[in-house]
């Protein structure tokens, strides 16, 4: 029978799922997967040592998207390594905004976003993107994004904005050796990834009014400088998706109504949304 081995990639984890026609999908979970942040020899690695793929069971075909995976050399380069690991023709690599907006429009048109660990946005006209922000990246752009909250809440602490109380929470949550929360940024893998963590004191501290501040203020900046530079952001719907869409959504719901745009939906990651779509395929 038919099957297909999903994956939905962002720049901190991958979600696998292996879909039969008439059988319950299997779930797998790796580290993220990207081409701008990994080489050739990393991503290997990471499915080697990771997925733990059996190489004995029937696949027709792999459906891949991934953050990294919009620009054609990319697509080619992660083909390349899915059909070198496991030894099969037809695969389709496609970008998270592609994921993104299959799983939530289907065949509707709207305004997708993606709030994660980084951050990106488009006008999805039910069956191709039609037009997107541009994404200057983690160290430049990602408004609204894990890092972007991160870096503002490791600025809060090292200059001393934070009161006696979130920097205690901070201190619990990460120490407060600066020397080493820098070296960590500059010196180790992935610093978008790593500024990501500082987002849990947010999570842990809503309703202090330093906290709220800025959740507002870095969605709001995502809002200002991406949804509003859609002219289809006035009359279609808005749907978001990412683990910083979800846990904030209280916010980007107000946001929606200060703006006067309507909210579509907010889910927390695509990848049930693209089973359903995938399984239609088989």
């Amino acid at each position: 029978m038919p099957s297909l081995l999903l994956a939905e990639s962002g720049s901190t984890k991958t979600d696998w799922c292996f879909i039969q026609r008439g059988k319950k999908p299997v779930h797998f979970k790796t580290s993220g997967i990207n081409p701008y942040l990994q080489t050739h020899e990393e991503i290997t690695s990471v499915l080697e040592q990771e997925l733990g793929w059996n190489s004995k069971t029937q696949l027709d075909g792999i459906a891949f998207y991934g953050a990294g995976a919009g620009q054609e050399t990319k697509k080619e380069e992660l083909t390349f390594i899915l059909r070198q690991y496991f030894g099969i023709k037809k695969i389709d690599v496609q970008c998270d905004m592609m994921a993104a907006a299959r799983a939530m429009c289907g065949e509707k048109k709207g305004i997708v976003s993606i709030l994660g660990t980084g951050s990106n946005s488009c006008y999805y006209d039910g069956k191709k993107i039609k037009s997107r922000q541009v994404s200057l990246g983690y160290i430049a752009g990602d408004e609204g994004s894990g890092n972007a909250l991160g870096k503002k809440v490791l600025q809060y602490y090292a200059y001393n904005t934070f009161d006696a109380e979130l920097r205690a929470a901070f201190e619990h949550l990460f120490g407060d050796d600066i020397a080493v929360i820098v070296n960590k940024l500059y010196k180790e893998p992935f610093p978008n990834r790593y500024l990501a963590t500082f987002v849990t004191l947010l999570k842990q501290n809503r309703g202090h009014f330093m906290v709220e501040n800025i959740i507002e203020d870095c969605l709001g900046d995502f809002f200002y400088q991406h949804i509003q530079k859609y002219r289809e952001s006035w009359k279609l719907p808005l749907y978001f998706t990412g683990s910083v869409s979800f846990e904030f959504k209280d916010v980007i719901s107000a946001l929606c109504d200060q703006y006067e745009f309507e909210l579509g939906s907010i889910e927390k990651a695509p990848l049930e949304g693209l089973i359903a779509y995938h399984k239609q395929q088989l």
